[in-house]
């Protein structure tokens, strides 16, 4: 799957669950295979992990662990730069290469 979203990006949310609905963040992963993202500071969820024994004979802290879970590419929208709202995004092709384009503004990334 083409993934016009890259990491670094900011992007809003635009659905899913209602405390994430409308936040912005930036882009931490992108997971073009499975059609995912990992934005920053949404999606949290909890996991209860167990001490577990590492090859170094180390052990991994056991407790509750909060991370970032992966979104679904179509429930993120790129923020324009420019003018600082979510918009989709075009591709302007020529000779030196490609790149995106804001459909409201016109206004090049990257």
């Amino acid at each position: 799957m083409k993934v016009k979203i890259r990491k670094g990006d900011i992007v809003e949310i635009i659905s899913g669950r209602l405390e994430d609905k409308g936040k912005r963040g930036t882009v931490i992963k992108v997971m073009p295979e499975s059609g995912r993202v990992v934005v920053q500071g949404i999606n949290i969820r909890k996991k209860h992990q167990k001490e577990v024994q590492t090859q170094a004979r180390r052990a991994m802290k056991p407790g509750i662990i909060e991370f970032e879970a992966p979104l679904s590419i179509s429930n993120v929208m790129l923020v324009c730069p420019t003018c600082s709202k979510p918009t989709r995004i075009g591709i302007l092709r020529s000779e030196t290469g490609s790149q995106r384009v804001c459909k409201n503004c016109q206004a090049q990334f990257d």
